[in-house]
């Protein structure tokens, strides 16, 4: 079969144009970035794979094409849609196709979750590769320093599937795994009281279910389900013990039926050493051995853009990247940045004008909260991927939406954010920057650091020496 993939620079859409190519068929895409000269890195690894990539403006999809997939970034009226529609083309969006193949996987492994996923995935897939277990995995992000896009790992037909199963456009209701996960519910993309039925259909549909007992919404799930739990709480099915959550490291011992499984990871924050805890028992449900388990997890690269940590200057000054863009993903960063620094100097850029406008009134009563007064905040300007959006919101306003005490920034661009952190960073601080989609953000973050390198090394340059 031919497949189309529209949007495949997507970190959900490139890991599934992948697999679709590695299990034989012919396989084209497009993507609006790559006619933008941007994501060049994936495009040069889909071409090496011999997905053949053509303009995003419709003239790529024919009759020829057997199925045509969409990511749920491109919006109904673009040419490409149009062109699909008109053919009468079989139109399968991203998450159908993916379900699909989850479902089909022997056995068919879910994560679902507002938080965490793509890191709990990235860890099972280091566990087993590692371990050398036969297991096809996909993902929203790559491992450190395994490139840009998604997660990746080509295993047998007919063996088990990994997968990520987001919420973010209504689709967990099509999984039918026969192990889910649910790592918990928060808002994010919708409110509470839209997520919930969603995430009930999703639970429902498992073969078994495992929640984190630390989320009241996803153990709420769990009792109605009859589902195993595991995390932190004292009464859970597998109880997560912690030791230690930063400032570098974060570790633990699992309690895994009437054995300990040590957990000691590379990335610090409660957050991880949870995410670590699921991966761990996805792991060993997989078959991969505990002792493995605990090797393997004590050196996880991390995944990209997940409190990723881009250098530290001479000077002490620690930049960080990462991909949060929901309240309790920025809360999660911002408290692990503060539990190893002075002070911190965090950027924020929306990503896009429906997330800014649904995020504006909780983040204007988070960050007030969340920041001490030693810390400084930036908003860069919203992120614009293109298409036909209402541009109602933006940067500057959300800036305003803050108490004057916080001094809160406003960045224009991507440069006003490299000078807005020169003007404020001083020695040891955490730069954080974050934010999602755009895909010049890991780029500003190595900028921002070298800049910052600069300054230090002419600061310390101008100390005259008192030896």
């Amino acid at each position: 079969m031919r497949y189309h993939f529209s949007g495949v620079a997507g970190a959900g859409m490139n890991p599934l144009a992948s697999l679709v190519r590695a299990r034989g068929h012919d396989v084209q895409g497009s993507d609006r970035s790559f006619d933008q000269g941007k994501n060049q890195d994936i495009a040069a690894r889909l071409r090496l794979l011999g997905i053949q990539l053509a303009p995003h403006d419709g003239t790529a999809v024919t009759r020829a094409i057997d199925r045509f997939v969409y990511s749920a970034a491109v919006e109904a009226d673009t040419p490409e849609m149009r062109a699909a529609g008109a053919l009468g083309l079989d139109r399968v969006s991203r998450s159908q196709l993916l379900a699909e193949v989850v479902n089909a996987g022997g056995p068919g492994v879910a994560v679902a979750g507002t938080s965490g996923k793509s890191t709990i995935v990235g860890m099972v897939a280091w566990l087993v590769r590692e371990a050398g277990v036969p297991v096809t995995v996909l993902g929203g992000a790559a491992l450190v320093d395994e490139g840009t896009g998604g997660c990746f790992i080509a295993g047998p037909a007919e063996g088990p599937v990994v997968a990520e199963a987001c919420e973010s456009d209504g689709t967990l209701v099509g999984y039918r795994p026969a192990l889910g996960l649910v790592h918990n519910v928060s808002r994010d993309h919708a409110e509470l009281d839209a997520l919930r039925p969603q995430f009930a259909a999703f639970a429902e549909n498992c073969g078994r279910l495992l929640v984190n007992g630390a989320c009241p919404e996803a153990a709420a799930l769990g009792r109605r389900f009859k589902a195993s739990t595991y995390g932190v709480p004292p009464g859970v099915d597998t109880r997560l013990w912690v030791t230690s959550v930063g400032p570098r490291r974060a570790t633990g011992v699992l309690r895994v039926e009437g054995s300990n499984v040590v957990i000691d990871i590379p990335q610090p924050g409660l957050h991880n050493l949870e995410n670590a805890a699921a991966a761990t028992l996805v792991a060993l449900e997989l078959g991969v051995d505990p002792l493995k388990v605990e090797a393997l997890l004590a050196r996880f690269p991390g995944v990209a853009r997940r409190f990723e940590a881009v250098g530290t200057t001479a000077s002490g000054i620690r930049v960080v990247d990462d991909y949060a863009h929901n309240g309790e993903k920025i809360r999660a960063a911002v408290t692990t940045a503060q539990a190893s620094a002075p002070r911190v100097v965090v950027v924020f850029q929306p990503h896009g004008f429906g997330p800014a406008r649904f995020l504006r009134p909780e983040l204007k009563e988070l960050l007030p909260r969340l920041l001490r007064p030693q810390d400084r905040f930036c908003y860069a300007e919203v992120f614009y991927a293109g298409g036909t959006v209402a541009k109602d919101v933006s940067g500057r306003v959300l800036a305003s939406d803050l108490p004057e005490g916080l001094r809160c920034g406003y960045a224009r661009d991507h440069d006003a954010v490299r000078q807005w952190v020169l003007s404020e960073a001083q020695a040891g601080d955490t730069v954080l920057i974050m934010g999602a989609r755009d895909p010049d953000l890991s780029r500003l973050a190595r900028k921002v650091f070298e800049s910052l390198s600069v300054w230090a090394s002419s600061t310390r340059s101008k100390v005259p020496n008192r030896l």
